[in-house]
């Protein structure tokens, strides 16, 4: 559960230095009066002797630079996120009167000789975060609930602070709170957060954390603090462009490996297909109706009752699944299928793991007490590996795309909860719970990436940790609620866990405690939902009770979802190119605007809108009954009215139209937004037109991506590139020459280019503009002849 605490007692607690020492969290004294002093300089980084014990700095790459504090010398283990070692990269350290100055090419960290304080340096050689009260650190000397390890931070003023992973109290910028970092269903905790002046932290710790952000009107302080661990560990990222940041994060934690063409289109989802027959029934109503859809999604309990954790199917109720794939294949859908962490009691598969020491030995009463289930130790490398080789053996012989990990906290509470009784492989509980997601994940996707070359992994999750982002795995926010405030809190959720470094994400649609299709009230809800994920990585609809098929709502209700439907297939090509740039350069879907218009204080705490990309500003409508909103336009762009075509200028704010069919949507000046066909599944949108809309007002560049859309060719090389280049003094797009190619590449294309204005290259209609074929060689296109048709 996670705790928000108000500014005034937050002030008490992170204020000014106390007298005497009171509870451990409260805590401070005086550094004693001593130099700093080098012990060490190699090429691995420099050892200080500091009056706490000794740190070391080890710069990781021309953007990462490592902090560790201990009571001796002695080598600090990566953890479970870290991948590998530092990166070679030109570093120097200089020493002056008062400090040593440690530098890459992009980044510089002091530390003062007085008393061993570390800072981060910006630009102008003003620290933008640095260390203070050297004397309150701890070092993990015991398991603490106040503390076991804990560091604190001053940050400069105005800075927002973004990250901490998803949560659920409909915050954004998380000054003035204190972030409680517990995996739990609806709330995930991830240690890394990034800042509006441009760098980010990982705190290195994945026992149960607190972190207090600063409040402006007492202190800037910042306070990490974790119930459980050894030393302190962190890593500091060096921007200033956030892309710079996060692209430095995975440089560290692994890269966001590219999904799967399909995995953009629609899914649909319920709790739960009872059957085979149902199931395919879904399916076949979908494409009868032509109504677009790529994927459904088998929930939990197809297993005999008794057999949770067999990965077995019922036969009774799914008498031959690999006939069913093979269906829904013929039909270009795909399907994934719920696994858990759990065994019920008896099952080969759960003697197999604790042949390998893979499953903890206790029997939890307070977590499905009927079932009496045990948890495999995802740990244990021995135990991931046996907990694949069921999963691949018995469901991804039958022919599934991926795999649904729920539960995959796991359901075993955190550090005062039964996971504290818990020895697993790496360590006591309370010291790695908070990973349980990461390594659970690396099982599955691992596993697919060896046994199923031709598919793209892809994992559906409750949970997640730092580094999960190289699982190809999507963060679901939970089992939410459908109401309207719950659909207001998704969004900084949302947005916030993209800032971990973690870029895939996603919302049941509707609520998975939704209400009925029949029921008006609801009906709004849900469109609002759908059109709001439109803009979601992942778009999946799911939900208990009554099915939320799209067919399942009234006729006269249900013009408005397949507007929206409509509307994600028809940008499929912008979504699929953006994908290349969050695996290629360190960019993520979503991101606040306050990230990319950084000196824009009015857009650092907008909690009801964002960026997709870096040049679409979505403010879902988020009031009942509402037709308008206001929105505000960020400072630093002129926006177009994605609907109407209208030019405004950014800086304030501004009264939208929001019918029950639109979403209000920006698109900044000098973009270039590809614009697929009304497909019926994703793959179809590859060999049809692609409409490219151009909005003039800046120079603006973007990059088209195409690959064979699963399968693992793009890893090596199969790619190909079109980069598209907006002048817009001289008014000419450049499409680019062709870089790369894959197998079944065609050869040729057909783009039509509108320069987009009221009345002409806006919401769903066709524009008007230019046709040209394009065979890979470079084109320039006068934006002239892009207007609307004569």
């Amino acid at each position: 559960m996670q705790r928000w605490i108000g500014a005034t007692a937050i002030a008490a607690i992170i204020a000014a230095t106390p007298v005497r020492a009171q509870a451990p969290w409260e805590a401070t004294t005086s550094a004693p009066a001593a130099k700093t002093v080098l012990e060490e300089k190699s090429a691995a980084g420099a050892r200080f002797r500091i009056p706490e014990g000794v740190m070391q700095v080890t710069p990781w790459g021309n953007r990462a630079i490592r902090v560790t504090v201990s009571k001796v010398a002695e080598q600090i283990g990566n953890g479970p996120a870290v991948l590998g070692g530092p990166q070679s990269t030109a570093w120097t350290m200089t020493e002056e009167p008062d400090r040593f100055v440690i530098a890459t090419p992009a980044m510089r960290v002091a530390l003062a000789k007085a008393d061993g304080r570390l800072a981060l340096l910006g630009a102008d050689g003003k620290a933008l975060i640095s260390e203070t009260d050297p004397g309150s650190r701890r070092l993990g000397e015991v398991v603490d609930p106040d503390g076991s390890v804990q560091q604190r931070f001053d940050i400069g003023g105005g800075q927002a602070i973004y990250g901490l992973g998803q949560h659920q109290a409909g915050l954004l910028d998380y000054r003035g709170t204190t972030v409680r970092l517990q995996q739990a269903n609806t709330d995930v905790g991830v240690p890394v957060m990034v800042s509006s002046s441009g760098y980010g932290l990982f705190w290195n710790n994945p026992a149960v954390t607190e972190i207090a952000v600063a409040v402006p009107q007492a202190t800037d302080r910042l306070v990490f603090r974790s119930q459980a661990g050894k030393n302190i560990d962190y890593f500091l990222f060096g921007g200033p462009d956030v892309d710079d940041v996060i692209g430095a994060y995975r440089m560290l934690t692994g890269q966001a490996p590219l999904m799967a063409r399909w995995t953009w289109g629609l899914w649909q989802s319920k709790e739960r297909y009872q059957s085979q027959a149902e199931l395919l029934g879904v399916a076949a109503r979908y494409r009868a109706l032509n109504i677009p859809l790529d994927a459904v999604v088998q929930d939990w309990q197809y297993w005999k009752p008794g057999e949770w954790g067999s990965h077995l199917m019922d036969p009774a109720r799914f008498p031959d699944p690999r006939a069913m794939l093979d269906t829904l294949h013929a039909q270009k859908l795909h399907s994934i299928v719920s696994i858990w962490p759990r065994f019920d009691l008896g099952l080969d598969t759960a003697k197999a793991l604790e042949a390998v020491g893979g499953l903890y030995p206790k029997v939890y009463p307070n977590v499905y007490p009927a079932g009496e289930g045990r948890w495999y130790d995802a740990f244990s490398a021995a135990g991931r590996k046996t907990y694949w080789r069921y999963v691949s053996d018995r469901l991804g012989r039958l022919g599934f795309d991926g795999y649904w990990l729920d539960g995959s906290e796991a359901e075993l509470g955190g550090l005062w909860g039964e996971m504290r009784a818990v020895q697993t492989a790496m360590g006591p509980g309370a010291e790695v719970y908070n990973a349980y997601p990461l390594l659970h994940t690396s099982a599955v996707h691992d596993g697919m990436l060896a046994d199923y070359a031709a598919k793209r992994p892809i994992i559906l999750t409750r949970s997640a940790w730092a580094g999960q982002q190289r699982n190809a795995a999507i963060t679901w926010s939970g089992d939410v609620a459908g109401r309207w405030d719950v659909l207001r809190a998704q969004i900084p959720a949302g947005v916030n866990f993209s800032m971990t470094g973690i870029p895939y994400w996603s919302a049941d649609i509707g609520g998975f405690f939704g209400s009925s299709p029949k029921d008006p009230s609801y009906q709004e809800l849900f469109t609002r939902w759908l059109q709001f994920a439109v803009f979601n990585p992942m778009f999946r609809i799911h939900g208990t009770g009554d099915g939320k098929e799209l067919y399942s709502f009234p006729k006269e209700a249900r013009g408005p979802l397949l507007e929206a439907v409509t509307l994600r297939y028809r940008l499929l090509p912008f979504f699929y190119a953006l994908s290349w740039q969050v695996t290629d350069r360190g960019a993520s879907f979503m991101y606040p605007a306050g990230m990319i218009f950084p000196g824009d204080e009015q857009a650092r705490d907008l909690r009801d809108e964002y960026m997709f990309g870096r040049s679409l500003l979505v403010s879902p409508v988020i009031e009942k009954g509402a037709t308008a909103r206001q929105v505000y336009l960020p400072a630093g762009a002129d926006w177009y009215d994605f609907w109407t075509g209208v030019r405004l200028a950014g800086g304030g704010r501004v009264t939208v139209a929001a019918p029950i069919g639109q979403i209000p949507l920006h698109v900044a000046a000098g973009t270039i937004l590809p614009m697929g066909q009304a497909v019926q599944y994703a793959e179809q949108s590859v060999a049809l037109p692609t409409e490219l809309r151009v909005y003039r007002g800046a120079d603006g560049r973007f990059t088209l991506y195409d690959d064979a859309g699963d399968g693992q060719g793009w890893r090596k090389g199969e790619r190909a590139t079109i980069e598209l280049t907006l002048d817009d003094r001289a008014g000419v797009l450049t499409i680019g020459a062709r870089q790369g190619r894959y197998p079944g590449m065609a050869t040729a294309r057909t783009f039509r280019i509108v320069s987009v204005a009221p009345g002409n290259g806006t919401g769903l209609a066709a524009g008007g503009g230019r046709t040209i074929r394009y065979t890979g060689r470079a084109v320039t296109v006068s934006l002239d002849d892009a207007g609307a048709a004569k």
